[in-house]
């Protein structure tokens, strides 16, 4: 159209990222774009907690990877940056940890639901996620005290399994984790 400008579209990157302030919210940069998000809630701490601790009982003593909650920058591409609750890294790929941040893809991601990050986490999270490769993806509902576990196949994640209340999960990733359900849901 004459006389209109086409509308200025840049993503963000890294290098944006980086200059973001450190005022307890949590930034993100999917494709390019902007998330923040509140800290979270106790009660999605105290899972995040738990659940790290059983994973990582487990992956240390067998020497399997590494386990890392958040905040831990995930840096697929320079222009997507996530904070994933929890991920896990092979010791076979343990070379995409670097100092500054996970660069490239976990093989595990977690997330767990919150009121201001659900849509998100089950959206555009989930899709990125997927995009680059990361082969789990487990939501974790606390309202519903649930365990979604998400394979991907075909460049989209398919349910594995959904996991209720006090069942045991039983993993391929981390390898041979049975995940007691009752261990991980605040009191």
């Amino acid at each position: 159209m004459a006389g209109h400008a086409a509308p200025h579209s840049s993503k963000l990157t890294y290098d944006d990222y980086v200059t973001l302030p450190d005022d307890g919210r949590r930034y993100e940069i999917l494709d390019g774009e902007l998330a923040v998000s509140p800290s979270p809630l106790t009660r999605h701490q105290q899972v995040s907690v738990l659940l790290a601790h059983a994973m990582l009982g487990w992956v240390l003593e067998r020497a399997l990877g590494t386990v890392l909650t958040a905040p831990c920058d995930v840096i697929l591409d320079k222009t997507t940056i996530l904070q994933p609750d929890l991920l896990f890294v092979s010791a076979a790929r343990s070379s995409i940890i670097t100092r500054r941040a996970v660069e490239g893809t976990p093989d595990l991601v977690v997330e767990i639901l919150s009121d201001s990050t659900a849509a998100r986490d089950r959206g555009v999270k989930m899709k990125l996620y997927a995009r680059y490769g990361v082969a789990r993806y487990w939501i974790v509902d606390i309202d519903a005290r649930t365990l979604e576990i998400h394979r991907l196949h075909a460049g989209e994640y398919v349910l594995d399994a959904a996991h209720r209340a006090d069942a045991i999960a039983s993993c391929d990733v981390p390898p041979g984790l049975e995940l007691r359900l009752a261990e991980i849901w605040p009191g």
